[in-house]
Formats: structure tokens, sequence, C-alpha cells
């Protein structure tokens, strides 16, 4: 598994996650959180984020039960300044141990975070998936685009929508004091 680590003043950098140490300190909710067990997937979404200059941490967990760890901050993803809170959540639904449905809905049962924008992306064109997760709380839910360059376009309308200052959640500093 690896977390792709975009800053705009650097070079795109792919590292393992267990060698973090390295990164720099983040500031709160400079981190994009994706859940999704396609490698190739990860690749694309990482090289898409890159072309399109966004400017936040893309940290890439390979199903639900990671991504619930990683926000509840538990295991190795403990360490708050290498595994800083998301300022979005991006999940795809067919996963292997935990999938995206149960991810939305246990970030939905999780008080501290009601202000996390929750996005599907799915392979999925079933209407009943897409009632689902909006019931469960996602504010999105996209069909995987087919094409890398509809890919960008999805990430443009990511960080116009999500990933600007002017639409960063608010209220969330404190999210971290109320983590078990």
């Amino acid at each position: 598994m690896h977390v792709l680590l975009h800053f705009p003043k650097f070079r795109l950098t792919i590292v393992p996650l267990f060698s973090l140490e390295a990164v720099p300190m983040m500031t709160e909710y400079d981190t994009v959180l994706l859940a999704e067990d396609d490698e190739n997937d990860v690749l694309l979404f990482q090289t898409a984020f890159k072309k399109v200059g966004v400017p936040k941490l893309l940290v890439c967990v390979p199903d639900g039960e990671d991504a619930i760890k990683y926000l509840k901050g538990t295991g190795i993803y403990s360490n708050r300044i290498q595994y800083p809170l998301p300022c979005l959540l991006i999940t795809d639904l067919k996963m292997a141990r935990r999938t995206g449905f149960d991810l939305l809905e246990w970030v939905q049962t999780q008080t501290q975070f009601t202000c996390l924008p929750t996005i599907v992306l799915s392979s999925s064109v079933e209407e009943s998936d897409k009632r689902r997760a909006s019931k469960l709380g996602a504010q999105a839910f996209w069909v995987k685009p087919a094409h890398f360059e509809e890919l960008v376009d999805l990430v443009c309308l990511l960080k116009e929508k999500w990933l600007t200052p002017h639409h960063e959640p608010a209220n969330l500093s404190s999210i971290q004091n109320r983590l078990p």
C-alpha cells in the first residue's frame, strides 16, 4: 500500500505507509483519505491529483476497515502528525473486509465526523447503491470514469468544490479531542 504525497512546490513522491517518518508535518485537514482496493485505480487517482495540482496529501487505504482505523487513529495510524485527520473522505463501495457502505455507516454514527464530506467513487451504476450511499450521508456518488481525462475532470471538480480554502469544513478543530 502506498501514499501519494503531493506538495505544490515539490515533485510527486510515492512512499510505503511504514516509512512516513520523513513526511513533513501537514497542517490540520490538508489530507484526503481514499479507501480503494484496486491498485490501478489508486495509481490513476494519484496521477490525476498530481496533474490537477491538488495541494493536499492523498492517503490511500485498501478497504473500509483500514479507513475506520485511520479515522479513529488506531494501530499504525495512531500518530496524527504522520496521519492527520482528512478534510475529505472518498470511498469505493465494493471492497474486502469492510465495504464502502460499512464505512459510510460507521462515519454516520460518529458525531466527531458530522462535518467530514464523504464521496463515493464506484464502478456501480445501480440506482439502489446511489440511494443507499445518499441515505448513509455521502454528499456525492460518482461512477468511476472510463477514461483518464474524465477522472482529471472529476478531480478538478473535487478540488473546486471540496478542497479549496473557502470550501473547507468549519468547526472541525475539536474532532481530534473527541477521538477515542
